[in-house]
């Protein structure tokens, strides 16, 4: 028999008025505003709901919406009696996976992701990111290595696509670099910091200083790691994961790779849109992809 993994996609995929399906329904409502009332950022419910988008695009909103979604379809889907073998998140995702496999409670894992919100909305890091297209991965670190400064590939995000982030001039400098030695595109992106980069260092030791806030369980499945595509199943393990994450890679075609290795073959994309969903498809097509992102989606399973 195929095992199944939860996926939770990351900052990018939220759009105004996501959840607002789910909120009309009494029951799935009161969940939420336990949530909403939890956290400390008042704003987040209009703005989830009614924007505007350029508000929500903030970290410190972005963050807790797409994750209380998440958070909220999880707890749906797991009612229906569907269960992961293994859980992984891309970026942000990786926290609210931690929500899939029983290691932190909806309230906790939503209060944790909105202080991290918080904590990247105010870094004072000045840098950004390019999506760089039709370019093998090894390619891409190979180019950054040729460039002075700080400039490195940090989203491995399917064969052909790898997001690079640094230092804004030197990336903005060298997004001709990259085409002109073969990449189909290279698009900045509109983000406000060089996630995932060594420049985030500082702010890994801030997030972590918040860990011990909370009660953190023994999970119920492996986590795979953002940073090494290893199996994670020890709660030190994992915080050190989540404290590598905040200026290590996102090696998602890693991920999928290592869970199609472990007999994956049903991944559930639990939150906003389906670009994960795309990602996938491109590194394994042999993988069955469920997106989950509304009520008609619950209703169907």
């Amino acid at each position: 028999m195929g095992k199944i993994a939860f996926v939770y996609p990351g900052q990018g995929s939220q759009q105004v008025g996501m959840g607002l399906d789910l909120y009309e329904n009494a029951e799935i409502k009161k969940s939420m505003d336990n949530i909403f009332d939890s956290i400390d950022n008042k704003d987040l419910k209009e703005v989830m709901f009614n924007g505007p988008e350029e508000e929500l695009k903030n970290t410190r909103n972005a963050q807790p919406a797409i994750a209380l979604l998440s958070v909220i379809l999880t707890k749906l889907i797991k009612e229906k009696g569907i269960t992961p073998d293994y859980v992984a998140g891309h970026s942000l995702g990786e926290y609210t996976a931690l929500y899939g496999n029983g290691i932190l409670n909806e309230i906790d894992i939503m209060k944790l992701i909105s202080k991290r919100g918080e904590i990247m909305s105010v870094s004072g890091i000045e840098g950004t990111m390019a999506a760089i297209l039709g370019l093998e991965a090894a390619e891409v670190e190979k180019i950054c290595s040729e460039i002075d400064g700080v400039i490195e590939a940090v989203n491995y995000n399917d064969p052909k696509q790898t997001v690079v982030a640094g230092d804004k001039s030197i990336i903005e400098a060298n997004l001709e670099t990259f085409k002109q030695k073969g990449a189909r595109r290279a698009i900045l992106l509109a983000v406000s910091g060089p996630f995932h980069s060594s420049l985030m260092k500082p702010l890994a030791e801030k997030i972590k200083a918040e860990f011990s806030k909370f009660e953190w369980n023994t999970p119920k499945c492996p986590l795979i790691a953002n940073t090494t595509a290893a199996e994670l199943d020890n709660t030190e393990n994992i915080q050190n994961e989540l404290f590598n994450q905040t200026f290590g890679p996102v090696k998602w075609v890693d991920t999928i790779n290592k869970l199609a290795e472990n007999g994956e073959d049903k991944i559930y994309e639990i939150g906003p849109g389906s670009v994960l969903k795309g990602m996938i498809k491109k590194i394994n097509g042999n993988i069955e992809v469920i997106n989950i992102s509304k009520l008609e989606d619950l209703e169907n399973l």
